[in-house]
């Protein structure tokens, strides 16, 4: 049997986990996705193979639902999706600070979710992936989450209570170090170097 999985809103962390999942052996035929533009679907479908659909076809067709985009927008996705999704779906959330318990009380009684936070190094197979299960994850939904998210790096289980700190610490932690080489860098600039030397110098890894 075929596993459908689909990533909706795929923007460029949504893009990136769809990239590692096809390295990872993923069929594009079984990969559904969305997004708000029709012209960045076909961009999508042109790169990877893979089928857009709208978002309640997403919900009606795949077995894993992969909800990617802005916290601020998931209330009016989970709205659009609702009266589509089988209580036998798994749902995924990617948006940080959103608990699982808002998914559970507006989708239809008893469907697993997990959340997951992720961050930026995904985009280089770099990442690191916190995953907490809702209510009525199994651990087989958990194991599914985490080959899910593996193939873009490393993943964690951890309670749910712990996903706020962990989004403090690994998902904002990158940025705090592009600043400060984006620091070092304008300093050698300042200091009279090139700012290529300056780049290379204060990242000196390829």
């Amino acid at each position: 049997m075929t596993h459908k999985v689909a990533v909706l809103g795929t923007g460029k962390i949504g893009e990136a986990l769809l990239s590692g999942m096809i390295r990872a052996g993923w069929a594009p035929a079984d990969l559904l996705v969305t997004a708000r533009r029709p012209e960045r679907a076909e961009e999508l479908r042109a790169r990877y193979g893979v089928t857009p659909v709208t978002n309640p076809e997403a919900a009606k067709t795949a077995d894993t639902l992969i909800l990617t985009v802005k916290p601020q927008d998931m209330g009016t996705l989970l709205d659009e999706l609702v009266p589509h999704v089988p209580a036998d779906r798994l749902i995924i959330s990617g948006a940080a600070g959103i608990p699982t318990s808002f998914f559970e009380e507006r989708l239809a009684a008893g469907t697993p979710v997990v959340r997951v936070m992720t961050n930026t190094p995904a985009l280089v197979d770099e990442a690191m992936s916190v995953i907490s299960g809702g209510t009525h994850a199994t651990a087989g939904h958990l194991a599914h989450a985490e080959e899910i998210f593996g193939a873009v790096g490393k993943t964690l289980r951890v309670p749910e209570s712990q996903q706020d700190a962990c989004t403090a610490l690994s998902g904002s932690g990158p940025a705090y170090f592009f600043y400060l080489v984006e620091a070092m860098t304008d300093a050698g600039i300042l200091l009279g170097l090139p700012r290529a030397w300056a780049t290379n110098r204060a990242v000196p890894w390829p």
